[in-house]
């Protein structure tokens, strides 16, 4: 899972990616991309260890990725959004700690991304144009001709000011255009980046919509929190009457709108949660572990973390009947715990 961050230059996009990740953003990659590895916090493992004490422990990550930072005037920003093709999901990241509308920044973030996919759009019709002038074979002609009319499609969407239209797409005209991974298909939300001082967060809920969520954060505030000691940051909120907003909350809450979930394995050798799509089936599942798993897949025993902890063993689980074998079609639920019977 790639976590695509994006905003306009000085919107503190890069303060977030420090924050997240910990790692601190590299200055000679202004103009390119920067990625690391953020940890998913899963309380769940801390009461697995007690149950296991394993000799290894493995938090499931997701991978945040920093790019250029856009430009007001537009000047190289299809460039810029181009990094952000191959991310799984999208963080806008708009300023108001200026006092900008945030509703306007919204939708220049929209305008920008679909002038982005237009270019790619019109740039792929001249291309087909220029093809069908020359003799081909009628397989191929047929070919280019669905995915001409296709994509005139989509041009007229975007023309109109309407991001690409996934929901409307055949599942033959999704595979004749999912190779150009347009922006505006991609599931996203806006992260408004506060001043210090505002602590009215909730104001900015009606910026949501079902499809594209928003969260208030004063990015500044928490990563200078961040680097505080844990006594210090208490006293620091409270003599200033500010509250922080939980940093593993933040996470998780990507983790949830981008649609993953995340499963557990224990033992005595690891404790570890792993990331997959919700709606997962168990066979999915075990290609997380190991893409051997797949072709090798006999069944999953599953326990819910519930029970486990509560009973304090999988021998007193099993003892209470509440272990179940499930096939590969199986369903995975949040916080089961899984074992895989491989041939």
């Amino acid at each position: 899972m790639k976590i695509g961050l994006v905003g306009y230059k000085g919107s503190g996009k890069s303060t977030l990616f420090e924050w997240l990740s910990g790692v601190s953003p590299d200055p000679s990659k202004t103009h390119s991309t920067q990625t690391a590895m953020a940890q998913i916090p899963e309380p769940r493992i801390a009461d697995l260890c007690k149950i296991y004490s394993p000799k290894k422990v493995v938090y499931a990550s997701m991978e945040i990725m920093d790019t250029p930072g856009l430009s007001r005037d537009q000047e190289g920003n299809p460039a810029a959004l181009s990094h952000l093709r191959e991310a799984d999901y999208l963080v806008c990241i708009v300023p108001v700690f200026d006092g900008s509308d945030p509703q306007k920044e919204i939708d220049a973030f929209l305008e920008e991304m679909i002038f982005a996919d237009l270019e790619i759009v019109l740039n792929r019709l001249e291309r087909i144009k220029e093809q069908k002038k020359r003799p081909l074979a009628k397989d191929l002609q047929e070919k280019l001709s669905f995915e001409l009319e296709t994509l005139e499609f989509l041009k007229n969407s975007l023309e109109g000011g309407k991001p690409v239209p996934a929901r409307d797409l055949s599942e033959e005209q999704y595979k004749a255009t999912r190779s150009f991974q347009f922006l505006t298909e991609k599931d996203r939300m806006y992260l408004i980046n506060t001043s210090d001082e505002e602590q009215d967060h909730a104001q900015y809920e009606k910026y949501s919509t079902p499809d594209c969520p928003v969260l208030a954060v004063s990015l500044r505030l928490e990563m200078e929190l961040s680097q505080m000691a844990p006594e210090e940051r208490e006293s620091f909120l409270k003599e200033m009457e500010l509250t922080s907003v939980d940093r593993d909350k933040i996470l998780r809450t990507l983790m949830d709108n981008s649609g993953q979930m995340l499963f557990l394995t224990g033992g005595e050798k690891e404790v570890r949660s792993w990331l997959m799509r919700k709606n997962g089936t168990a066979i999915e599942a075990a290609g997380c572990i190991h893409t051997d798993f797949i072709k090798k897949f006999i069944r999953a025993e599953v326990i819910a973390c519930d029970d486990l902890v509560r009973l304090g063993s999988e021998r007193e689980v099993k003892a209470a009947g509440l272990n179940r074998r499930e096939p590969k079609d199986y369903v995975i639920q949040e916080g089961d715990v899984l074992l895989f019977h491989i041939s």
